[in-house]
């Protein structure tokens, strides 16, 4: 595809897959959580440290469990890699995990049991994640077509993260479903087992398709810290930065999913409309992650960062002002465009600072940040919903405006011979 190797073609197609089942579930465990169909625990009236104990904010811990426990182990599972020389034993063995699991929610029959389902998933998610980004790194031929290979990654990843949820609006709308040997299958049930077939998928298509490329296991050191001081002038470091900016973007788009029921009840709307205004960040993304990766690999990355987040302020807090369905799915594909333009650059920053051998370790800290803003937003969203409907998307907002400051200031191009003339900063010679 545009002379993308096709491994990452591949790759990306199985991401897809996967996307798709964990997408799935982004609609499904709200839902399911409300249904009845699950034991809640006795919450009418009880509040923890002043906070009151609802329904949104018991929706908001089982889909930010899976974020918190994938992000913490990221790091250690992308140095693991990075030390062995082994990226596809890990995805392979995340898979398993993903599709197992799957199979565990429809057999779970409390909020307890699925909220150990969900941490089991977040676990298995980290083998997948940052091995999958640190392949498609080391695919890479130069630098001048990284930006290219996450651009054709992630329009594929987010092609499934993004129809996904339209797709599970439908699929529990139209369910139960009568079996052709007897007996009926719930809607829930149904979109659980998508959810397994995405991850099989998924699985097949990198044990079938993927060879590694030759690399020797990095002599990486037992150190897992961050740096977060900078050089040359700079306060802080540029992937930590980078990593902080991820952080508050991903934030910014899991701030919606917690709040399905008020949205749908303040727009006068259904699932499937909410579906499709969740999805719209996602189409954006897909429409514009290749033509904005192809020419941050020939102007350079760090204007596309600049604007992007600039553009992020005004689309989030719209959000929470916005009364009608049709101008919620205009603020969305606007926030589409904006994560659009920060996250194919972001990664090939990353990329391009990378030590040799080390890019599995490098990229966690990117995909690492973004797991923790999938885990923080839907918790802040349904610990803020008390306060006004406009207060989580505000939120969002200021911390879209403090990464514009934070990659402003101290992230510099890395691309070099780029169009526009920003120092470089290249740590890998």
């Amino acid at each position: 595809m545009f002379g993308t190797d096709r491994r990452v073609v591949v790759l990306a197609l199985a991401r897809m897959a996967d996307a798709v089942a964990n997408s799935f579930l982004i609609i499904v465990l709200p839902l399911y959580i409300a249904s009845g169909e699950l034991a809640l625990p006795g919450f009418e009236g009880a509040s923890v440290l002043g906070i009151p104990i609802t329904l949104e904010l018991l929706i908001g811990v089982a889909l930010s469990l899976f974020g918190f426990l994938n992000s913490f182990a990221q790091p250690f599972t992308g140095r693991l890699s990075d030390r062995t020389g082994r990226r596809k034993v890990y995805i392979l063995f995340g898979l398993v995990v993903l599709a197992v699991t799957s199979v565990a929610y429809a057999l779970v029959e409390s909020y307890e049991a699925l909220l150990v389902v969900r941490a089991l998933q977040g676990l298995g998610g980290a083998f997948v994640i940052p091995t999958t980004i640190a392949l498609v790194n080391d695919l890479a031929r130069s630098d001048a077509e990284r930006g290219g290979n996450f651009g054709v990654f992630n329009t594929f990843r987010l092609i499934g993260f993004g129809f996904g949820p339209v797709v599970a609006g439908l699929v529990i709308q139209a369910g139960p479903y009568t079996l052709p040997f007897g007996g009926v299958l719930s809607g829930f049930d149904a979109a659980f087992g998508i959810a397994v077939a995405g991850a099989l998928v998924s699985f097949v298509l990198v044990t079938v398709l993927i060879t590694e490329p030759p690399m020797s296991a990095a002599e990486a050191g037992g150190n897992l810290s961050i740096a977060v001081l900078g050089d040359d002038g700079h306060l802080l470091d540029p992937v930590f930065v980078l990593g902080v900016g991820t952080f508050f973007m991903a934030t910014s788009i899991a701030l919606f999913a917690t709040l399905q029921d008020p949205i749908n009840a303040r727009l006068d709307q259904g699932p499937t409309w909410f579906g499709v205004q969740f999805s719209a960040v996602v189409i954006a993304n897909v429409a514009l992650q290749v033509p904005i990766g192809r020419a941050a690999d020939r102007i350079g990355r760090k204007p596309f960062l600049v604007w992007g987040l600039a553009l992020l302020v005004p689309a989030v807090l719209t959000q929470g002002l916005v009364t009608s369905s049709s101008a919620m799915l205009v603020a969305r594909l606007v926030h589409g465009v904006s994560v659009a333009m920060v996250f194919a650059p972001s990664l090939a920053v990353a990329g391009d600072l990378a030590l040799e051998g080390e890019s599995g370790t490098t990229l966690s800290v990117l995909t690492m940040a973004f797991g923790f803003g999938t885990a923080i937003g839907p918790l802040a969203s349904g610990v803020l919903f008390g306060y006004g409907f406009v207060v989580p998307f505000a939120l969002g907002a200021v911390l879209a405006l403090a990464a514009l400051a934070l990659v402003a200031t101290q992230v510099e191009e890395t691309l070099e011979g780029a169009v526009s003339p920003i120092p470089s900063l290249r740590r890998n010679g």
